[in-house]
């Protein structure tokens, strides 16, 4: 199962909006067969294991990180494969929260006189799948919010200015969270203030998230680097039709979806990325929106690259949350990792539920 884990990773970039599954299939103590889904609407992890098993498959045991399929979609049913396949035992991490699957494959897979086990390296499958999970059990996507900051908490001196605060690096490997996100959003402000692309460049990829700028007054310049290339969502409040045609006219997408104060709706927002497909949000703002999103629940985990530097009180924070007067309003959070990426501290924590401001 550790080996269907780590070919489930090799789609860690592609496979949006399906989740990253891979298979081994063992027969006399030995591997037969593995492979892994590598795109949406192409073959699936067990049909590639299959494949190289061939005739071998019969009477051996699959190792597979999530629940066969039982429906008929893009691909064949996956557990259909593995009952004409004669495989004796199928080993699954963890059910697919998939309502279309949802242990209909399992049962599938019983009724045929196959051996089924769920749970083994759950988590591990589970944490692979984050914002699949989300989806499918939510409605949401499972969202990070990325912050590049110095010792002290700022992300940017009084005057706006913070190219670059952290090292060439920590914004390579910043690129990596990018290239496995379905989209990555930012705030009209960021857009002004750094003209900033959104776009993987540091590292190989075979796709481009979807890039979201939320502007509720569709401020965006039409000269905006983020409109070159197309694959762009523009959500907004405003009904500025002449606007919203010229922005449609360079290739974005412009969607409205205003509040009872006239701003974006956030909640409205992660709903419909989570309606088109998409499983994980790399949001890369400024402090304003990191603390609108903070207030709204809609924040997952933070991944903050810290720089060895001081900027002082007068310089900006990571998210402005208002004024706390008792700690038992403090969002908190749980540790995930911590490790140097070139000269910076990267840090990954969860939110505590039920912790917000």
């Amino acid at each position: 199962m550790a080996q269907a884990v780590h070919l489930a990773e090799r789609g860690l970039n592609s496979t949006s909006p399906n989740p990253r599954v891979g298979c081994v299939i063992v027969k006399n103590e030995k591997v037969v067969g593995e492979g892994w889904h590598q795109r949406a609407g192409e073959a699936h992890a067990e049909v590639h294991a299959l494949r190289l098993a061939a005739e071998q498959a019969n009477g051996a045991t699959a190792y597979v990180t999530l629940e066969p399929c039982s429906h008929h979609g893009r691909t064949p049913p996956c557990a259909d494969g593995l009952i004409a396949a004669g495989v004796a035992r199928v080993v699954v991490a963890t059910v697919d929260p998939n309502p279309l699957v949802a242990g209909n494959g399992l049962a599938k897979l019983r009724a045929a006189g196959i051996t089924v086990e769920v749970g083994l390296m759950a988590s591990e499958a589970r944490a692979l799948n984050v914002g699949f999970f989300s989806r499918m059990e939510c409605g949401l996507p499972y969202v990070r919010s990325k912050i590049a900051a110095s010792l002290d908490g700022r992300t940017a001196l009084k005057n706006g200015q913070s190219q670059w605060i952290t090292g060439a690096e920590a914004r390579r490997d910043g690129h990596r969270w990018r290239a496995r996100s379905c989209a990555v959003l930012t705030g009209i402000e960021t857009i002004l203030a750094d003209d900033a692309q959104l776009s993987v460049r540091a590292v190989e990829t075979s796709r481009q998230p979807l890039r979201v700028v939320l502007d509720s007054q569709l401020r965006l310049p039409l000269t905006a680097k983020i409109l070159i290339g197309g694959s762009v969502l523009i959500v907004t409040a405003s009904a500025d039709a002449l606007k919203i045609l010229a922005l449609e006219k360079l290739g974005a997408q412009v969607l409205s979806l205003p509040n009872t104060a006239g701003q974006v709706d956030l909640r409205a927002t992660f709903n419909y990325l989570a309606s088109i497909g998409c499983n994980e949000v790399l949001v890369e703002a400024g402090r304003i929106l990191n603390g609108a999103l903070l207030a709204a629940e809609l924040v997952d985990e933070l991944v903050v690259y810290l720089a060895p530097q001081l900027l002082g009180d007068l310089a900006r924070g990571m998210a402005s949350v208002g004024e706390l007067t008792e700690l038992a309003q403090r969002v908190e959070l749980v540790w995930q990792d911590a490790r140097q990426v070139g000269q910076d501290l990267r840090l990954i924590a969860t939110i505590k539920r039920g912790s917000y401001v």
